[in-house]
């Protein structure tokens, strides 16, 4: 009896971790002695232009599920320098690559469909080696982001409400990130920096101008105190020009935390972006 009271036990246990997959694009496998842990989420790739004679992948997944009347919210995932981003890691992953799965978990399991478009030659994105926004206006990133939009409106990636785009992004894609408010004006509701600062910076070389956009989305800071690569200060002027210009504005500061993902980014993305319909 023992035995057959056992067997209904693990056979619930397993019939609920299928149905728990069965809702969700990911699959998760806890770490051992023996093997890291790892997310695995599926996803759709397509290529868009980025000049006249080249392009881009954008890997992409949309929610299980209904879509709402107007299509999913969508998030743009924008890569560091030289990692792009995965739509499975593992816990050895760098930069701790596998709360960004995590955070890409996390928000297709709430409704959210995540887009990573790649930056030029999968390395980093030109917002802070571009110079003046003038001349921003003529990178291939600029010409690609636009193609990627446009695409979202058309429908191109399923269905999307093109009213609710998001953004965030850690190093090179935190910048880029701050750079759709600067070159983007009016397509997004919020974003979150993650290990970045603002568009133009590039490390310890920052400076945020006086004036910023009065139409900036509201914006989220996720930061590692000890970040060698690009200083914890950086991010924080751009935090204080926020403030002092009465744009939304909020914060998290891991102090032992360096340039990475961290185990809180997933939830603080969500909601931050929750928080701003």
């Amino acid at each position: 009896m023992r035995t057959v009271y056992l067997f209904l036990i693990a056979t619930l246990g397993l019939s609920m971790a299928v149905q728990a997959e069965a809702s969700s694009r990911c699959s998760e496998r806890p770490k051992t002695w023996f093997s890291p842990g790892e997310i695995s989420c599926s996803y759709r790739s397509l290529t868009l232009p980025s000049g006249p004679l080249t392009s881009r992948e954008i890997k992409y997944e949309l929610p299980t599920g209904t879509p709402p009347p107007a299509g999913w919210p969508v998030v743009l995932l924008y890569q560091g320098s030289i990692f792009p981003v995965e739509f499975t890691r593992d816990t050895n992953a760098p930069f701790g690559g596998y709360y960004e799965a995590k955070t890409i978990k996390t928000l297709l399991d709430n409704g959210y469909a995540v887009l990573a478009p790649r930056a030029p030659l999968e390395l980093a994105w030109l917002t802070n080696s571009a110079g003046p926004a003038t001349v921003y206006e003529l990178t291939t990133d600029y010409e690609f982001l636009g193609n990627v939009m446009e695409h979202i409106a058309l429908g191109g990636f399923g269905p999307l409400d093109a009213s609710r785009k998001y953004a965030t992004g850690i190093s090179s894609g935190g910048y880029n990130t701050s750079r759709m408010a600067v070159s983007f004006p009016g397509e997004f509701k919020a974003l979150v920096v993650h290990s970045g600062s603002y568009a133009t910076c590039l490390g310890p070389a920052c400076v945020v101008p006086l004036s910023l956009p009065a139409d900036h989305p509201p914006t989220f800071f996720i930061h590692g105190f000890i970040d060698t690569i690009v200083p914890w200060w950086s991010m924080d002027n751009y935090y204080d020009r926020l403030l002092w210009h009465g744009i939304e504005t909020g914060r998290h500061t891991d102090l032992g935390g360096g340039h990475e993902w961290l185990p809180q980014s997933a939830g603080l993305v969500l909601n931050w972006f929750n928080s701003h319909p």
